[in-house]
């Protein structure tokens, strides 16, 4: 019997974050969202119901807590002036 593949916890969203920073770190925004989820299919996670908000949200959660580099850039304009 084909067992269903697990949703991954925003954890797992972080680390595929992470990977896609390492690996492709000159990757565009636009491209940013489909990267991510790719690696999460090939960790075996079921990617349906991940939305690009739920990605950049984890994504700029990290960036201000300062456990990774804002390498895209998001945080530049976040009308803190």
């Amino acid at each position: 019997m084909h067992s269903k593949r697990p949703y991954p916890h925003n954890k797992d969203i972080a680390q595929a974050i992470l990977r896609v920073m390492r690996e492709k770190p000159y990757v565009k925004p636009i491209d940013f969202i489909s990267e991510v989820k790719r690696v999460l299919e090939n960790e075996g996670y079921y990617t349906g119901l991940v939305s690009a908000r739920r990605i950049w949200r984890i994504y700029e959660e990290y960036a201000r807590r300062g456990w990774m580099y804002d390498y895209l850039g998001v945080m530049e304009n976040d009308g803190g002036e």
